[in-house]
């Protein structure tokens, strides 16, 4: 039977409207949710560094947390966890929830440790998004005022004439320091005992109180200990003299021809992280290392300033992750 009248009309009316009621419902839903999705940071951010209060990775992140907190919104809060050449911070990045709160100032000691205990985990490039290069820098040799020697060639000669005997100190398996002092050992046919620490800071103290003669060091950590004569610089491993000390001889002009050393540094986030979510960290990074305070500093500790963009950031890991994959095979570093 078909009824009909205006109750049938109505109810009709009545139908239709609550189906574009809903669906307009539903659009208002899809739209605040995606609004949460890119609305980034919600809380403080946490930055993780692999290394102990003092050293160039903790000088760094703590001179760039403050802008990026500014710009961010929310407090970027600096978190030390040393230990295992920076795999710890690594691990405790990569196993975040990937929503960009907890992000790790690296190096590439992350990778290279990795490489050197034949590891898989944290892998540098498959468990992280690639936020941004920080910065990159040339060490600098520094021995103990009362260690022997005043010059490369010094340290050259007393090693060959007391080879296995002498000690030098790094940060960690795999940081720049510690392949710096495997690579002129390999250029000189020289034998060290390597010295590992949880960070360059304590590296550098035992440096200082006569406990391990010398070690390669970043500019960042070092040069005031340098200035006060707590310190002795031999030379830098660039191949061009450091702008931060113009007058400190490099190794390749030291006797050790093609001898360099840059390394990296870059902050990472879990693998995973939305998009728009690294673009915007990229976005703030940029700014921070574009501000005369920060041009200033890195001026003064012979870091060169990072502006790569994520994908950028990634390929540049790829090619570094090869160049010192080939340095650790060839000169058998364990």
């Amino acid at each position: 039977m078909r009824v009909c009248g205006p109750f049938s009309t109505g109810r009709r009316k009545g139908m239709r409207s609550t189906h574009w009621i809903t669906a307009l419902a539903l659009v208002a839903c899809g739209t605040n949710a995606a609004a949460q999705a890119t609305k980034f940071p919600l809380k403080p951010v946490r930055m993780v560094v692999g290394f102990s209060a003092g050293g160039a990775t903790d000088i760094i992140s703590r001179a760039l947390g403050p802008g990026l907190s500014e710009g961010l919104g929310q407090s970027v809060v600096i978190e030390n966890r040393p230990g295992a050449s920076s795999q710890i911070a690594g691990d405790v990045v990569a196993k975040s929830p990937p929503d960009g709160h907890v992000i790790m100032m690296t190096t590439q000691t992350l990778m290279t440790s990795v490489m050197i205990e034949r590891k898989t985990f944290p892998d540098i490039l498959k468990d992280f998004a690639h936020v941004g290069l920080v910065a990159t820098s040339t060490l600098i040799l520094v021995v103990n005022p009362s260690f022997p020697v005043k010059s490369v060639k010094d340290l050259i000669a007393l090693a060959r004439s007391r080879p296995g005997e002498i000690n030098y100190a790094s940060g960690g398996v795999g940081t720049t320091p510690h392949l710096s002092g495997e690579l002129l050992a390999t250029m000189g046919k020289l034998k060290f005992v390597h010295v590992p620490y949880k960070g360059e800071a304590p590296a550098l103290t035992d440096i200082m109180g006569g406990h391990v003669p010398f070690m390669f060091s970043n500019v960042s950590a070092s040069s005031q200990f340098v200035k006060s004569g707590k310190l002795r610089a031999l030379a830098s491993t660039g191949l061009k003299p450091s702008p931060a000390m113009p007058d400190l001889p490099t190794m390749a002009a030291s006797g050790l021809p093609g001898f360099e050393v840059v390394g990296f540094f870059g902050i990472l986030a879990p693998a995973k992280t939305p998009p728009e979510v690294v673009s915007r960290l990229n976005a703030e990074l940029v700014k921070v290392l574009a501000r005369p305070d920060i041009k200033k500093l890195y001026a003064s500790q012979a870091l060169e300033p990072g502006n790569m963009s994520p994908s950028q950031f990634a390929d540049y890991i790829k090619v570094e992750k090869g160049r010192w994959g080939k340095l650790i095979q060839e000169a058998g570093i364990k």
